[in-house]
């Protein structure tokens, strides 16, 4: 008589075969962040922020253009770099940028989706050694679906930014100046990713193992 241990063989089989393609990873996707739109908006100056100060200062923003990246993972989504050359750490020789808002659009070019991180900061003061600019997003969430989307549908995929961005003081920084807006990107089809066609003959294997199992048992044969 077949023991109870081999005929739960095969279905143990089949269950971890189907468990693993139910969470097989999401592959790749494909974004950017470098479309019209990405900028300073209030006041507009495009890509470079000036400081209000009369000192030469600025803060440029650098997008990212065409990263393929593993779903799910951290990522960032460009480069704020303050810069002023005229900055000492004497209150006196110090720069000031006034409130400033700046629109980050990210393009899901694998799913055909755009939308749009809006950051808002009250501006601050930069010294060569400090910078009190803090730049707040809203909304932190692109997506799934049509969640944030300003054109298309992001569909299992999740953008989310890391709220708020700190900008560094013109001397700091592992890359002088430079604060990187980082956040990571998910899917939501870590329960409905369908198994690829080797994937279902494995469990079709297991099953039809576990069927002649039983066929033995009940006639002997």
């Amino acid at each position: 008589m077949t023991s109870k241990r081999s005929l739960q063989l095969p279905m143990v089989t089949a269950i971890a075969v189907f468990s693993m393609a139910a969470t097989a990873s999401a592959g790749t996707i494909t974004y950017s962040t470098n479309a019209a739109g990405t900028e300073f908006v209030s006041p507009m100056n495009g890509l470079t922020l000036d400081s209000s100060s009369g000192l030469t200062a600025t803060l440029t923003f650098e997008p990212d253009a065409d990263i393929a990246i593993g779903v799910p993972s951290n990522i960032n989504f460009g480069i704020f770099t303050l810069a002023c050359a005229e900055c000492s750490t004497e209150e006196t020789e110090s720069a000031f940028f006034a409130a400033f808002t700046f629109d980050l659009v990210i393009t899901d070019e694998s799913d055909g989706a755009t939308g749009e991180f809006v950051g808002a900061s009250a501006g601050g003061t930069v010294a060569s050694n400090s910078s009190t600019i803090t730049v707040h997003w809203s909304p932190v969430v692109l997506g799934p679906g049509s969640t944030g989307a300003m054109t298309g549908d992001f569909n299992l995929t999740g953008f989310e930014i890391t709220s708020p961005s700190r900008i560094v003081a013109p001397n700091s920084g592992a890359n002088v100046g430079e604060t990187t807006v980082q956040g990571d990107i998910n899917s939501g089809d870590v329960i409905r990713q369908v198994p690829e066609a080797g994937t279902f003959t494995m469990i079709g294997a297991a099953l039809i193992g576990l069927g002649l199992l039983r066929r033995r048992r009940l006639f002997g044969k």
